[in-house]
């Protein structure tokens, strides 16, 4: 798949998972969903694999790699975001996951030492004010007190996990670790501490035979899970986690479009400003380098090319007596 393609995808289907969460939540306890939703999509990837030949065997150290990236972004991440989601609503959880790609900006110069272009941080800029706008509403009508403060304070340090696990993915495939591979093995460490943390908390492993639960638990284990990682953590290794974080600040505009069919939302101003804003913002972050830019490293390369060739031709002539 073309980068656009991989793009469009994660962002509309991560977009459409937080209403899939909510219904993740209350009989079933959210170690246990984790377990089923993660152990679910690696038994699909593993098979997956199985069905294509592809090569399953890991070194120790590349299975060291891989518990580390594992249990970040698919089991302490999504821990902490499920119980953050218990003591604020949709809506500021989204606010809060979406400061994943500022996280990611500092933790690609901290871990990569990438440069970051005066365009990502306006983009990134412009797509958060454009979160908060769009959900200033329901911001407004908030009582901060202990229990937001809670649960902002468990969201964003599931959005440092994920971050964490977006730069292992980044490792993973400087290791020439295939994706897919590296996503069902993560996965199943994933599932496997989750369901360790589960056993040490004694949370009952209980089910929910109700369509909704079931419904949701698979739309997330495929869809949210093998498909979108897939594409996200693929995306991630060729654009770079700067760039391809900014699907986060747009998954909370698809929620509303999705919200507005679904649920009945009515847009107002505040819906349009943020809308516009975090469309904008994605513009900046994901178009091509300035030309000028372009044209003077061309430039400089070119003179550079040209001084070599001077310097080459100065060599091979003669020197005169």
């Amino acid at each position: 798949m073309n980068n656009t393609l991989l793009y469009v995808l994660t962002v509309l289907i991560w977009g459409s998972t937080w209403i899939a969460i909510n219904y993740q939540l209350g009989e079933v306890a959210p170690e246990t969903s984790l377990v089923y939703r993660f152990g679910l999509a690696a038994l699909v990837l593993f098979l997956f694999c199985r069905m294509k030949n592809l090569p399953l065997a890991f070194t120790l150290r590349q299975h060291a790699q891989l518990i580390a990236f594992g249990v970040c972004l698919f089991g302490v991440n999504y821990y902490f975001l499920y119980l953050a989601q218990q003591h604020i609503n949709s809506a500021l959880t989204c606010i809060g996951f979406s400061t994943m790609m500022i996280v990611n900006i500092l933790n690609a110069r901290l871990w990569y030492k990438t440069k970051i272009t005066k365009q990502v941080y306006y983009g990134a800029a412009l797509g958060l004010f454009g979160i908060i706008t769009l959900f200033w509403p329901q911001i407004n009508d908030i009582d901060i007190g202990a229990n937001t403060l809670l649960g902002l304070s468990l969201c964003l340090i599931g959005t440092v996990f994920a971050s964490s696990g977006n730069m292992l993915s980044i490792k993973n495939q400087q290791m020439k670790l295939p994706v897919m591979q590296s996503n069902a093995w993560g996965m199943a460490y994933g599932t496997a501490f989750m369901a360790v943390l589960a056993l040490v908390r004694g949370v009952e492993f209980n089910f929910s035979l109700t369509l909704p639960y079931v419904g949701s638990l698979l739309y997330l284990s495929i869809f949210g899970s093998v498909i979108a990682f897939g594409c996200y953590l693929t995306l991630l290794g060729r654009i770079g986690a700067h760039k391809a974080s900014y699907a986060t600040v747009m998954f909370p505009a698809v929620a509303v479009v999705i919200s507005t069919f679904v649920e009945g939302f009515v847009w107002d101003l505040t819906t349009v400003i943020g809308f516009v804003c975090i469309m904008l913002g994605n513009l900046v972050v994901l178009s091509p380098a300035k030309q000028g830019a372009k044209n003077q490293a061309d430039s400089t390369s070119h003179q550079q090319h040209i001084s070599q060739e001077e310097v080459a031709k100065e060599e091979m002539t003669p020197a005169k007596a």
